[in-house]
């Protein structure tokens, strides 16, 4: 189901803020929540590499946020060093609606409370449309990778985690 309202009132806000009205429009909601990329994908009817997950980090106790697709795991080890800092762990639930103003499951790629440093990893870029969590667990958008990049402020690192 699609529909104008869709999205958590704060994040249609940037939309507009950012000239991006027109994803507004094209944001999906859901009755069953889409907290998980597996679920999001599920609901959308797209492969699990197609969801952006936004997820924030402690890099030495601040907040930075990564964003990794759906059907990747976030090498904390590659994103200590990418920033340079002492300890990375994940941040807790409150640090993360705090920095955000979103809960878990719902956090976008943009938009946010604060301003925090963002990385988007490269896998990302492999596909020509991705589909982000616009402020609430049970809303999706679709938006171009590279489109997804430029207004999350982010630098393209390799920061996915590989298994041997």
């Amino acid at each position: 189901m699609t529909t104008a309202d869709a999205a958590h009132p704060r994040f249609a806000e940037a939309l507009r803020e950012l000239g991006l009205d027109e994803l507004n429009a094209k944001v999906r909601r859901f009755p069953d929540a889409t907290r998980t990329a597996a679920e999001a994908a599920a609901a959308v009817g797209c492969e699990l590499g197609q969801i952006c997950k936004s997820l924030i980090f402690a890099a030495d106790g601040v907040p930075v946020l990564v964003l990794m697709d759906g059907a990747s795991r976030v090498d904390v080890e590659l994103v200590r060093r990418e920033l340079g800092a002492d300890k990375v762990t994940r941040a807790k639930a409150d640090v993360v609606r705090e920095t955000t103003g979103y809960a878990i499951g719902g956090v976008p790629p943009f938009g946010h409370r604060t301003r925090t440093r963002v990385l988007a990893d490269r896998a990302l870029l492999d596909h020509d449309l991705v589909w982000a969590a616009a402020g609430n667990p049970h809303a999706v958008f679709p938006i171009a990778p590279k489109d997804l990049v430029a207004h999350a402020g982010a630098t393209l690192v390799d920061v996915r985690e590989h298994t041997s």
